[in-house]
Formats: C-alpha cells, structure tokens, sequence
C-alpha cells in the first residue's frame, strides 16, 4: 500500500503518458501530499486490478487511457448516466467503503481548446470510433455542430456511435477521400509513438478548416506537421490532455 493518498492513470500502452507529470506539477504546487502513478494494466487483468484497489484505503482513483475506456465501464457506479451519453468513462473515483464511481472528462477537455478559440464550425469529421471518438461526438453535439461523419474501419461501429449520439451523420472507410469539413479530429492512436501513421490528403478541406489530433507523444504528429504545411489552424494532444486532466484533478483531490 502507498504511503500517501495517490491516483493513476491505467492503460496498455501507458508508459507514453504525461499524465504523472501534469497531476504531480500541480500536486506540488498546492502543497497537496499525494502522488499520481501511471500504471501498465492489460485487457485481462483490469479485473484483479480493480479487486486489488478497492483493498488500498489510500487509492483516490484512475484516468483510463486506451483501450480500456468502455470496458472499465463493467465496473463502476454510473449515477452521471454516463453510459448512455457517452458510452465511455475515462475517471473513476473511490470512495472509501462506497462504490466507484466512473464519469468522463474527455468530453469538456476536448471541448476546451474550441471554446477558448471561439470556434464556430458547421462540420466535423471524428477519425476513429472508440472511447475517444465517443467522448468527442458527445462533445460536438452538444455543442450543436449540424454536420458530423465518422471515419472508421468498421462502418457499423461508427454509425453505432452517431446513432446513440442521436447524430444524423454518415460514416465514410479509413482510405476514402476526406470531405470539406471545418473540423477534422484524429481519436485514434494512429501518428503515436509505435503506431502507423495517420497522414490522409488534407486537401479537400476549407482554407479555415482546423486539424485537431489528441495524440501527443509525439507532440507534432504527421497530420499536424501537414495541415500547418497547408496553414490550416492545428490543435495538439496536450490541449486536451490538460483539460481533462484539470477536471479529473479536481475529482481526486477536491
């Protein structure tokens, strides 16, 4: 068991997450005693995991990273009605001899950065159809944007999203051409450290389109390095990174 309070974020891969850097950093700036981990958990073992920190009186709770952000949902408390909004849950709190309990802070982390900018597009293309994309389609359709596709290898997953999203949208394949939205989003680890690359032809979209990619290991992926080839307005990992985790620090921490 640990000797101070402590969160963590929990993925596979996870050794590529910031996390720790972000929570720890303003841990130490408010002269807070906790600590915040990051944590290797498998696919398999997110069961005993989760066994193992219900016993650790000292666990505050995690971020969940990919690719456990609906599957963690099979073990926590929804009073937010998450679930059904999101479908997909990325904080989960502890509270002491109560219930986890799981909500999503992807979505207004996401959102930050567009509202700081004051962005105010008509039409979103989200690449990929994950724990992410669904947090992202959440995020978009709450704000009222009118047009949103889905780009995705498996077209009946994507409409899925759009259809529980309740986003009359269309789903397009992963080698189809782009259409001219104002907002194109990589959800997807593709352009991350390890992974394939994600680099389609970003020339079908508008002059005043923005590129937004929520990687950020590296912080210029291929796409970004593109679009600002193009002058298009980019938008990195990190914006959201931080915005969601300033919510998720606000849970673990008061």
């Amino acid at each position: 068991m640990s000797e101070l309070p402590y969160a963590e974020v929990i993925g596979d891969p996870i050794a590529h997450s910031k996390s720790p850097l972000i929570h720890n950093f303003w841990l130490d700036a408010l002269n807070i005693e906790a600590e915040y981990r990051k944590t290797h958990v498998a696919a398999e073992g997110l069961s005993a995991y989760f066994l193992a920190r219900r016993a650790d009186p000292d666990w505050l709770g995690c971020n969940v990273t990919i690719p456990h952000k609906i599957a963690v949902m099979d073990y926590v408390d929804d009073p937010g009605g998450v679930r059904e909004r999101i479908g997909a849950v990325n904080t989960i709190a502890s509270e002491t001899g109560g219930p986890l309990i799981g909500t999503n802070t992807d979505a207004g982390g996401f959102l930050q950065p567009l509202l700081r900018d004051r962005w105010k597009g008509k039409s979103a293309l989200i690449v990929g159809a994950g724990g992410a994309a669904r947090a992202i389609l959440f995020a978009l359709a709450t704000l009222g944007v009118p047009e949103i596709a889905i780009m995705a290898r498996d077209a009946a997953k994507g409409q899925a999203l759009l259809d529980r999203a309740g986003v009359k949208g269309r789903v397009i394949g992963m080698s189809d051409a782009l259409p001219p939205v104002d907002l194109l989003v990589n959800s997807t680890s593709l352009g991350m450290v390890g992974q394939p690359v994600f680099e389609p032809d970003l020339s079908p979209l508008p002059a005043a389109a923005t590129v937004y990619d929520i990687v950020y290991a590296p912080l210029e992926t291929g796409l970004l390095k593109a679009a600002r080839a193009r002058g298009l307005k980019t938008l990195d990992g990190l914006e959201m990174l931080i915005g969601q985790a300033a919510l998720a620090f606000d849970i673990f921490f008061d």
